[in-house]
């Protein structure tokens, strides 16, 4: 059996253009070794037909019979990780063979680098399919929402390794490029598989890798070499445009950089991107507005729940001086009738969130206003998600969430099962402790729908899930999409 599906993961590597063939009898003898078995001197392989998932499922189950590792997700997560390691090309030669792509052309590249990632299994595609993702309609546009469920949970077993291992700050943080190889632990996982193309924005090195969660198509991240905290300043409209000008066909965007409105990493400078058109992408601009000295480019708020100015132009230098100038005034604006404070007792709390794209032979930058300030009343933030919304969601509004997609906890995936079946039973929520906290929206949701039959629930509360999500959107626009909304959005306008 060992025999067999270490041939299988070989012939796998030869299939997908990891393994050259004159690599073949080495990298079967490296996986022997990990099982401490003796080299073959010949090695005859097969077509695979099989999913790469299938073969490393059985290659740990017998490392788990040989005592090599714990049966433990996190555990075979490492050990079919140090399995991949002798399939995967060094980095050099990856290289050298994604610019010898570009050279044809970037999207070449790209393709060929997002497919690498996803045949080395950096990218699990086995896990990536068991996401849920559907549409719903909104006054906005169509917006996406997403249960994501590739991110595993840890077991009982790899809390309890974890809690007993010994801290480390190697890598410093899961995008230091310091990852490239990193063998893992129980506390970090194992990146053996994982390789990066080093890139050039702004005078500065970088590096760019795609998300191994795939939140969206091609969706890649653009870290800083160096571990240097989020900044939102010039230098990163700059930044932004410097990447979509080297991959026109990618937007790149970043979070913001303080704590609430900001993403879950701020302590290393990176951005978001990738090959996919979101919602606010696709939504117009409700009114457009001159400013002062830069009459040349096209500005307009976008009609959006987030509040979004748009800019565009041919010439990026143009947009980077705008953009700027927006930024500098929002950090300073405050307008106490429309409850936006730049700081308290020495907080700062105005921010932005720029995302940066090339469109129809023009440039455009969309910059969301953002602001973390909290009170007794909304204590993880005003322009957060509110208390009633938090059954569904709860965590912070990041990028990929201001452009219209919803990442919501795995959780949801059983809790909305378990609630099809409550509702069609008319069970009491209030009593099931699972539940409970969604028994007053779930009220609502029979109110609205009389309709609601065993065909027709799971359509009704993917529905309605979107509908909280656009109300979670709604929240954290700094102006409301209401006419006194709007009026106090143009005050600011008015001060560029």
């Amino acid at each position: 059996m060992l025999d067999r599906d270490i041939k299988a993961l070989v012939q796998y590597g030869l299939q997908t253009g990891l393994l050259p063939e004159c690599e073949k009898h080495y990298a079967v003898n490296q996986l022997l070794e990990v099982f401490g078995e003796k080299e073959y001197q010949d090695v005859e392989l097969e077509e695979v037909q099989e999913p790469l998932a299938a073969i490393l499922e059985r290659l740990c189950d017998e490392a788990v019979r040989r005592e090599l590792l714990e049966d433990s997700i996190v555990c075979r997560d490492l050990f079919d990780t140090k399995l991949m390691n002798c399939l995967t090309p060094r980095p050099a030669q990856m290289i050298d063979t994604f610019w010898k792509h570009y050279e044809t052309s970037p999207q070449e590249a790209t393709d060929y680098y997002y497919d690498f990632s996803c045949n080395t299994n950096y990218i699990r595609r086995d896990r990536i399919a068991k996401d849920r993702k559907w549409k719903v309609d909104s006054a906005y546009g169509k917006i996406d929402i997403t249960i994501n469920l590739s991110k595993p949970e840890k077991d009982p077993k790899a809390i309890a390794m974890a809690r007993n291992a010994v801290a480390s700050s190697y890598p410093k943080c899961l995008l230091c490029p310091e990852n490239v190889g990193y063998a893992g632990s129980i506390t970090h996982p194992a990146r053996q598989n994982h390789r990066i193309i080093p890139i050039r924005i702004a005078d500065t090195d970088w590096g760019f890798q795609y998300s191994p969660y795939v939140y969206y198509n091609e969706h890649c991240i653009v870290f800083c070499q160096q571990h240097v905290p989020m900044a939102i300043n010039r230098q990163t409209f700059r930044k932004l445009f410097d990447f979509v000008k080297q991959f026109p066909h990618y937007f790149l965007g970043s979070n913001a950089d303080l704590p609430i409105v900001g993403g879950s990493i701020l302590s290393h400078d990176h951005f978001q991107g990738g090959h996919y058109t979101f919602a606010m992408e696709e939504a117009e601009v409700e009114k457009y507005f001159t400013v002062p000295g830069f009459e040349d480019v096209e500005a307009g708020i976008v009609h959006w729940p987030l509040s979004v100015i748009r800019i565009r132009h041919k010439d990026t230098d143009r947009l980077i001086e705008l953009a700027d100038h927006i930024l500098k005034n929002w950090r300073g604006y405050t307008d106490e009738e429309a409850f936006i404070f730049a700081e308290t007792d020495g907080e700062p709390h105005n921010t932005i969130t720029p995302i940066a794209r090339f469109k129809n032979g023009m440039y455009e930058l969309d910059l969301a206003l953002r602001n973390n300030i909290t009170t007794e009343e909304h204590p993880l933030g005003v322009y957060h998600p509110h208390a009633e919304l938090h059954h569904i969601k709860k965590e912070n509004i990041g990028l990929i969430e201001v452009m219209g997609l919803a990442v919501l906890p795995a959780r949801l995936q059983g809790e909305m099962q378990e609630l099809a079946k409550a509702l069609l039973a008319g069970e009491d929520l209030t009593k099931n402790e699972q539940l409970a906290k969604h028994a007053e929206w779930a009220a609502e949701l029979v109110k609205a729908h009389s309709e609601l039959n065993e065909e027709n629930v799971t359509e009704i509360l993917q529905e309605e899930i979107g509908k909280v999500f656009v109300r979670v959107l709604e929240d954290a626009g700094v102006y409301k999409t209401t006419e006194q909304g709007r009026e106090r959005f143009m005050r600011f306008i008015n001060t560029l």
